[in-house]
């Protein structure tokens, strides 16, 4: 019986179909072939998404910044404006052709006019920096990728003076340091071409719109602020006569894609040579991240720089800018926020949410208290550059037992706190 149905069931696939007349076994077998050979498509469609997805992840695309404050003094916004800034290109492309057939500067042995000639007619519009002017990206006949810097708010800049300083910024060599290649100086034109870095500014990773959350780990971000250091403290202790910056702040910071740091923007810097404390300046820089002395004196010297470092830590870990008028009242400017939180006893409370994972108390307790130290309001406290490094180095905390945060040193205020930071680290420096 069994047989019967068998050779009834084979006559059954046997018999052909209205499909070009083949037999209906032919057509399930095609079937069945064409099934799995969608099956194997959507699994490989899968793998190169995600594969794709890996690589997105991997490596993101550079934020932008929604705004940039542009500052010449201290207190005074002069314009907010979306970034980046339009900018009329053709009349920039003219002055810098009237300026450079006019005369030439020169910077070591090969001439920037060379340079920038070769750049004109490849200025991009859009502008990879901006506080005190734009920059451009160009690209020179060899296919190397420069930046340049027009500035704006030269008004009163000495043309010998700026030419001096940038001449000797432009003899420097440190790989946390955007390298200077040339300079145009010419009445009120002022043009700085530097190294061309490809992962945008510290500004566009913490402010920017990264999703909710950030490619910049805890432990990329304490890389970055050991290499801005180490940047600084070359141009503070490394150098005859020390340069100082004047404008350290994140949008200053340029990264690379493997995050390593570069300090960038020496158009504001300024040199004071060994036999010299500080010079007295025009007041330059910007908002909420110049020193409170040398807001109101104009005395400059490296321990204004050490200041702005200490805000672009706090910056680094909170994600927040030190002015924001977007916060509630009370948390409006960062170091007062961040001084209130840890008298509070509630230090973890200030990181930044986009973190992907919280970094050890010891670590935290580590970070915060460099910052603290470096924008003590009386300047001949904070660190030099330095020994800021040598912190940041050091294996073990400020303070040794593992188990303790700050809000556990039974420290009723913040000046506690820095006087505890001090006095355990003398003793660990004369152990040394």
């Amino acid at each position: 019986m069994s047989d019967t149905k068998t050779e009834h069931m084979n006559d059954h696939l046997s018999e052909p179909t209205s499909i070009f007349g083949l037999s209906l076994w032919i057509v399930l077998g095609v079937c069945v072939g064409a099934a799995f050979v969608l099956v194997l498509v959507l699994i490989s469609l899968y793998l190169a998404s995600k594969r794709s997805k890996n690589k997105t992840l991997q490596t993101p695309t550079i934020p932008i910044v929604s705004k940039e404050i542009r500052v010449d003094h201290v207190g005074t916004q002069i314009q907010a404006y979306p970034y980046p800034e339009p900018d009329p290109l053709r009349e920039l492309r003219g002055k810098l052709c009237s300026s450079l057939q006019r005369k030439r500067a020169q910077l070591g042995t090969r001439k920037f006019t060379l340079i920038l000639a070769r750049t004109i007619g490849l200025l991009t519009r859009n502008g990879v920096g901006g506080g005190y002017g734009i920059v451009y990206h160009g690209v020179l006949e060899d296919k190397t990728h420069i930046a340049v810097k027009n500035l704006l708010n030269n008004k009163g800049q000495a043309e010998k003076e700026f030419k001096v300083e940038v001449e000797a910024i432009g003899r420097v060599r440190h790989k946390n340091l955007v390298r200077l290649l040339g300079f145009c100086a010419e009445g009120a034109h002022r043009m700085l071409v530097y190294e061309y870095v490809n992962n945008g500014n510290l500004e566009q990773w913490i402010h920017g719109d990264v999703g909710p959350v950030s490619p910049l780990s805890w432990e990329i971000r304490m890389n970055i602020i050991l290499k801005t250091a180490k940047g600084l403290s070359y141009l503070h202790e490394g150098l005859e006569p020390k340069v100082i910056h004047r404008d350290i702040k994140s949008s200053n910071i340029l990264l690379d894609k493997q995050w390593n740091a570069k300090v960038s923007d020496f158009g504001l810097a300024k040199l004071i040579g060994s036999e010299r404390s500080y010079i007295t300046t025009r007041v330059m820089g910007t908002f909420g991240y110049v020193a409170p002395e040398y807001a109101s004196t104009g005395m400059l010297n490296e321990r204004s720089d050490v200041y702005s470092f200490g805000i672009l830590i706090m910056e680094i870990i909170t994600g927040r800018n030190p002015v924001d008028y977007n916060q509630p009242p009370g948390e409006v400017n960062l170091v007062e926020w961040l001084k209130k939180m840890i008298s509070n006893r509630e230090p973890e409370k200030v990181l930044d949410p986009k973190l992907s994972e919280k970094p050890r108390s010891r670590a935290l307790k580590k970070a915060l208290l460099v910052a603290l130290k470096c924008v003590d309001p009386n300047a001949l406290k904070r660190p030099k550059m330095g020994h800021v490094v040598h912190m940041l180095e050091a294996e073990e905390a400020p303070f040794k037992d593992d188990g303790r945060s700050i809000r556990d040193l039974g420290c009723s205020d913040v000046d506690n706190v820095k006087d505890g930071l001090k006095e355990k680290w003398r003793h660990q420096e004369e152990k040394q």
